[in-house]
């Protein structure tokens, strides 16, 4: 429970930003933060200061720099009633930051005593809903895989973000993703695109074969293609792209 409580301080700013709960309760202050945990100990099995198992699961909902704030908390307000029905939960919108964005905490366990336990399944479904309320905000958005936009970033948990902060970060991780899986996906994401650009390519219609000229290059700017590119170039030459152009292969 102590680590619980230690993020609920984290993400309200130590009680100076809202926090808002699964019953659309809003509260603020160092009074109610401690209220919160004793709620979130007490509120079913109970949760021990250090124990062995999960107790809870941290989300972040973002979205990118110049999106309504307000909107992606509406956004996220209902991708929880939907996804974290029966369990206890709060969330804080972040809008002081870059890119505005929501941290929901949700308690492992339900108020039914079912736990938990998301697969790579479910986050992917999760991330699916919050577009689909984002749309329903007016929000453009849409919920493609990492791969399948070709990034291979590994983003920092929150609590490496908090222990970095603190000075307490005694480990590294690597900046990308680089298991061989990983670049497998990435490889067979390039490849889809590819025949998707070529069949645009060899369109009638002008729109068509200018959407062709956009996927070369969004190919281009992928990590695996700059890469790939960087490696090819040899000592007298200069980088160069392997995003293929579409309209040069056009059938004749």
């Amino acid at each position: 429970m102590k680590a619980i409580a230690a993020h609920f301080r984290y993400i309200s700013k130590n009680g100076r930003l809202d926090i808002e709960d699964d019953r659309g309760d809003i509260s603020r202050g160092k009074s109610a933060l401690h209220g919160l945990a004793e709620d979130w100990r007490y509120g079913g099995t109970f949760i021990e200061d250090i124990g062995d198992r999960r107790e809870a699961y941290n989300v972040m909902l973002s979205m990118p720099r110049g999106t309504d704030p307000l909107a992606v908390q509406r956004a996220a307000r209902e991708f929880a009633k939907a996804e974290l029905a029966d369990h206890k939960y709060v969330m804080v919108l972040h809008a002081h930051q870059a890119n505005p964005h929501v941290h929901v905490s949700v308690r492992a366990e339900s108020r039914h005593g079912k736990r938990l336990n998301p697969r790579k399944a479910d986050l992917h479904r999760w991330r699916e809903t919050f577009a689909e309320k984002l749309r329903d905000q007016g929000i453009e958005a849409e919920a493609t895989r990492r791969a399948t936009r070709g990034r291979d970033k590994n983003y920092e948990t929150l609590w490496r973000l908090k222990a970095r902060q603190d000075g307490r970060l005694r480990t590294t991780r690597p900046g990308s993703q680089a298991t061989a899986a990983a670049q497998a996906a990435r490889a067979q994401a390039v490849e889809a695109w590819m025949h998707v650009g070529r069949a645009l390519a060899t369109s009638g219609d002008m729109e068509d074969r200018m959407l062709a000229g956009a996927i070369a290059a969004f190919i281009k700017d992928m990590p695996i293609s700059r890469a790939a590119a960087s490696h090819r170039a040899g000592p007298e030459q200069g980088p160069r792209s392997n995003a293929m152009d579409f309209n040069q292969q056009r059938a004749r």
